[in-house]
Formats: C-alpha cells, sequence, structure tokens
C-alpha cells in the first residue's frame, strides 16, 4: 500500500535507531539466504559486524548486493473480518552493497555505535577492545542511500457495511518494556547496577 510508504530521513533514523534486530538478506550462487544478527546507524551509514569467520560477513564484504530489514510491531490489529486483521507496525528496507571496513578508527567508532546502539552510556564503562579482538571482528559499512520505510498505525479499517457487526475490534498494543537488572553471579565485587541498567528504556 503505497500510502503506508515513508521517504524522509528523519522517519527511517527514527524507527533503525529503536529497533535492536536487523535480518540481511544475499543470495550466494543462486542460494537465498536471510540472517538475523545486530547493527547501528551513525549518520548515514548502517554498520554491520559479527566474527571474521562468519561465513555471511566474508561473503557480503566481497561486494554482494544486500537488502536489509528492520521491523518494530506496535500491535496487534483484530479487524470485525478475518480478512482485515493486521498489525501496526514501522519497518524499514535498505538496499545496496555493504563494503568491508578496514580503517581502525572507523572500525572503531562502528563498534563504540553497536554498544551504544544497545545502551547508550555503557561504552565508557566497559574495557575496550584489544587488538586481538579487534582481528577478530569483521565490520560492514551499508550506505542509507537506497532506504524506505513503510508503516501502518491506527484502528482497524472494515469494510463499511461490517461496521454495524455485534464484533469487538480494536487494538491490543505491544511494547517492549524493560525489567529489572539481574547480577552477573560472577560479580565478584558488590557493584550497583549504573543508571542506564536500572531506567533502560528505548
Amino acid at each position: 500500500m503505497p500510502n503506508r510508504g515513508a521517504y524522509d530521513s528523519e522517519t527511517i533514523c527514527r524507527i533503525l535507531d529503536e529497533a535492536f534486530l536487523c535480518h540481511v538478506g544475499f543470495v550466494v550462487d543462486g542460494q537465498p539466504f536471510v540472517i538475523p544478527t545486530g547493527y547501528a546507524r551513525a549518520g548515514e551509514t548502517l554498520y554491520i559486524h559479527g566474527s571474521a569467520a562468519s561465513r555471511m560477513l566474508r561473503t557480503l564484504s566481497e561486494g554482494f548486493q544486500v537488502c536489509v530489514t528492520v521491523t518494530l510491531v506496535d500491535g496487534l490489529v483484530l479487524a470485525r473480518s478475518a480478512f482485515h486483521h493486521s498489525m501496526n507496525y514501522r519497518s524499514v528496507v535498505i538496499l545496496g552493497r555493504a563494503t568491508l571496513v578496514e580503517r581502525r578508527e572507523e572500525k572503531l567508532e562502528a563498534l563504540t555505535a553497536f554498544t551504544e546502539h544497545v545502551v547508550h552510556g555503557r561504552w565508557n564503562d566497559v574495557r575496550q577492545p584489544t587488538e586481538a579482538e579487534m582481528k577478530a571482528t569483521t565490520v560492514l559499512a551499508l550506505p542509507l542511500t537506497e532506504v524506505s520505510a513503510k508503516i501502518r498505525s491506527g484502528a482497524p479499517k472494515d469494510d463499511e457495511e461490517d461496521y454495524s457487526l455485534p464484533i469487538w475490534a480494536g487494538v491490543i498494543p505491544l511494547r517492549l518494556e524493560a525489567g529489572a537488572p539481574v547480577v552477573d553471579p560472577r560479580l565478584e565485587q558488590k557493584i550497583e547496577p549504573p543508571a542506564y541498567a536500572l531506567k533502560y528504556s528505548r
């Protein structure tokens, strides 16, 4: 439905910054693959990272065309007819060629972005990556040039003649909610959870 499309950078970036997980689709030797993975956005670039031994990352670093999707589900839409049941959602689709990040400074910036994307404020608290860990990690960059969003929100949209049916209709809102932090049983010192863990929100 074209009316659900959005192409402005602000809408697209807001969705990318709220979600955690993307699905990376690509084709190798005629065989399609879709791999879920974490990501981060820095400016107009999406970064994907993982083990240097990852087949997906090795393949994509050779310049294969990729399709990356990100989806947030905001609610279940219960219409009066089965046909018009739906979901309220926000999604982004990115097309392009991912390139290998080789410059150390950019790679470190990307790794910082990954950590901060998951928990803002965490990067400055943790041990920084060693050279061995940097070498064991592959980072790919995908420019946000061919990208679009698709959004569905609001109440059910039934056929006009169905609105008078004696059937409940509406939306069941869904949201990701953080629970109380659970301490690592191997935490050797009594350290209170930081504020960003106690008051975590997206």
